[in-house]
């Protein structure tokens, strides 16, 4: 009997891990909202598509194909080991959308990196920030030279690089760093920028780790920082989430403060705790306002445009988001931290 029963588990296993798998963003149709509202009588904006928790986000492409040999697999499994947990994200932070259309996404309270991929049709984790050592406190995340991919972990002070498949292949800034949490990269000139919060500075180092220049000292005049968060680069401009100066400050490639964005108030628009910050192709920027739940719009001169959040989006709205990135295909991400998911909205042009 129990060579019966291994034997069926094994035929189980291989049909289903044969049956392809695609990635849904789990959005009911009743969710399907657009920014402004329709009673706002304005153009629609962006539209909501969902949102990324974990395994769940992972449907057999035929439900009906094999539904029974699941349940059965199921059914088996629970008899061996117990009903297991399904991997969910749990206090997700920032993240990147990869050349083969990969989501990224680090998470501070896992440990570790979630690998979203849609081709693939699966979800991996990738815990090792070297050999020897696993993540700690997994922050900002960009792609790095080749196919490689960096990640800041803020506990560990370093910056690590990893391969496609998240193999470690080595690290940047030990010693140099005291609390590294954002990071961007300038693709054409080989830069990595580095937002050391504890350092209240932007350190820029080469793909090759070594560190090239310092931007910044604490202070709020232009271009002095006050724990600086995230960061993002977009065509010859260095945003950064200027957090505890209630500011997004935009720095050209020679380090020269050139952009402000926000100002510190109690309205919507206004900026009290900004974390991430992204911007899109079309030149519109896009901000964490965390103290208020809510995703900021403005256009590339730094005029306020509208809010994302709120009631509009599937569980009531963020819950003190952290990173926002945005990909080639005009979709708009926020690692909404304290709800444990990745809200996803599609950009429908205009502004």
């Amino acid at each position: 009997m129990k060579r019966l029963l291994a034997a069926t588990l094994v035929l189980l296993l291989a049909a289903c891990a044969s049956e392809p798998r695609v990635l849904q963003f789990d959005a009911a149709p009743q969710q399907a909202r657009v920014f402004p509202p329709p009673q706002t009588q304005e153009v629609p904006r962006y539209r909501y598509l969902g949102q990324l928790l974990g395994e769940s986000n992972f449907h057999a492409k035929n439900p009906e194909a094999g539904g029974n040999g699941r349940k059965l697999l199921a059914w088996i499994v629970g008899l061996a080991q117990g009903r297991e947990r399904p991997v969910t994200l749990q206090r997700p932070q920032a993240g990147v959308v990869d050349h083969a259309g990969r989501v990224l996404v680090t998470d501070v309270s896992r440990n570790a990196v979630y690998v979203f991929d849609e081709a693939q049709g699966k979800l991996d984790v990738w815990e090792q920030a070297t050999r020897r050592e696993r993540f700690a406190a997994p922050i900002g995340i960009a792609l790095g030279r080749g196919s490689e991919i960096l990640v800041c972990d803020a506990d560990l002070g370093r910056v690590f690089r990893l391969a496609a498949d998240g193999t470690p292949l080595g690290e940047i800034g030990a010693g140099l760093l005291q609390r590294p949490t954002g990071i961007a990269r300038d693709a054409q000139n080989g830069r990595i920028f580095v937002a050391d919060t504890h350092a209240h500075a932007i350190k820029v180092f080469d793909d090759d780790g070594r560190l090239l220049a310092t931007w910044g000292q604490r202070g709020d005049g232009p271009g002095e920082l006050n724990y600086p968060t995230h960061l993002a680069w977009r065509e010859g401009l260095l945003l950064v989430a200027d957090s505890m100066n209630a500011r997004i400050q935009g720095f050209d490639g020679q380090g020269r403060p050139v952009l402000r964005v926000g100002e510190r108030g109690l309205y919507v628009g206004n900026l009290v705790r900004p974390k991430g910050v992204a911007a899109d192709d079309e030149g519109n920027l896009y901000v964490v306002e965390s103290m208020h739940d809510t995703l900021l719009v403005f256009d590339r001169t730094g005029r306020f445009l509208m809010p994302l959040g709120g009631s509009e989006i599937e569980g009531g709205g963020f819950y003190l988001p952290a990173g926002v990135w945005v990909d080639q295909r005009g979709r708009v991400f926020v690692a909404d931290m304290f709800n444990g998911r990745v809200a996803v909205f599609q950009f429908l042009g205009g502004h």
